[in-house]
């Protein structure tokens, strides 16, 4: 049962054991344990100086399914009234390790969230944490935020390409945040590349944490246009960001027209009476007619009787021509036939 051959055991055929009394022993141990299954050591870490456990220890089975036996079994069973704790050593909390790369993100408008944080950032690697927004007793943004990568690699893509650059028109300054002990150094040194270099090499993880679910619900601005009349969404939507997959645009059809056999709908009956109908050829009163015109509602011209002179030009009565008028080609009142009048003299002329 020697310290060293702890570090050479097989971890799917080990349980730890938690919560001991500090009377108990490691043959108490072996005892209780043997129960379960066939026992390879027992090891319980002490003290250098009192020589006392120090409240666990690790017991190996043969198999591994002695392992989950005992797992099963003697959890929860109390020594010297105190309840141990028994479970595979292989599902116990794994071995984590900070990375340290963790950025400070500063003159961030305050329209910024977490959620704007995890699309900005997260496309660089893996979160270790959600984003993380300072905020006042009001819930109010002090324009300032923090983003945790897995990996140096991530964060420094991300300082990369995303120092200077502008977030909802404000120019951001991305770098490594300080770190917690107050000494004024900054994450992302040396010292720290070279712990997670380490860590990574015997599979050490970092210790990420689940993400809310708002980081990943659609933003109701964000959702899809509702299906319309039973069909795909609305134009301008791709499903999957395929375009070629996006259903055609509705196509709205208008209105049916109305046919000519169609009955009109009966006037309201509160809109005042129609006024009666003119009799005027182009709906004025009669008085605006020119006398002698024929039109609906007006009388004919009067006919020339046999034998009366036909009235000058043709046209009725009232328009004979004034005293003294004579047409083209006749002789002027008083004048031998067959006179010509001359031409009129030109304006000016003597």
């Amino acid at each position: 049962m020697a310290s060293a051959r702890h570090w050479e055991q097989d971890k799917e055929a080990t349980v730890y054991v938690g919560q001991l009394d500090e009377r108990v022993t490691d043959s108490l141990i072996w005892e209780l344990m043997l129960q379960a299954g066939r026992i390879v050591n027992v090891y319980l870490p002490k003290d250098r100086v009192t020589q006392i456990h120090q409240g666990y220890g690790f017991v190996e089975f043969l198999s591994e399914e002695d392992a989950d036996y005992a797992a099963k079994i003697m959890n929860q069973v109390r020594l010297y009234g105190k309840a141990i704790r028994v479970n595979k050593a292989s599902a116990d909390k794994q071995k984590t390790v900070e990375v340290g790369a963790e950025l400070f993100v500063g003159n961030l408008d305050p329209m910024v969230d977490e959620r704007t944080l995890y699309d900005t950032f997260g496309r660089f690697g893996s979160l270790v944490t959600a984003p993380k927004i300072a905020r006042d007793d009001v819930n109010i943004s002090k324009c300032y935020g923090f983003v945790s990568f897995a990996n140096f690699e991530a964060s420094d893509a991300a300082i990369a390409n995303m120092n200077g650059q502008y977030l909802m028109n404000k120019e951001i300054s991305v770098q490594y945040a300080y770190k917690k002990d107050g000494k004024g150094e900054r994450h992302g040194d040396e010292a720290e590349r070279m712990l997670a270099d380490e860590a990574r090499k015997h599979n050490v993880q970092p210790n990420i944490q689940p993400l809310p679910a708002q980081l990943f619900s659609t933003p109701a601005s964000a959702a899809p246009p509702p299906m319309q009349n039973g069909g795909g969404p609305g134009m301008g939507y791709m499903p999957n960001g395929n375009y070629h997959a996006a259903p055609p645009p509705h196509q709205s059809q208008p209105p049916p027209r109305p046919s000519a056999q169609t009955p009109l709908p009966p006037p309201p009956s509160d809109l005042p009476a129609r006024p009666p109908r003119s009799h005027a050829g182009y709906g004025g009163p009669p008085s605006m007619m020119p006398p002698g015109f024929t039109g609906p509602g007006q009388p004919p011209f009067p006919q020339p009787q046999a034998g009366s002179p036909q009235p000058p030009m043709g046209g009725p009565p009232q328009f004979a021509p004034p005293p003294g008028f004579t047409p083209n080609g006749f002789p002027p009142p008083g004048m031998p036939p067959g006179f010509r009048p001359g031409p009129p003299a030109a304006y000016g002329s003597r």
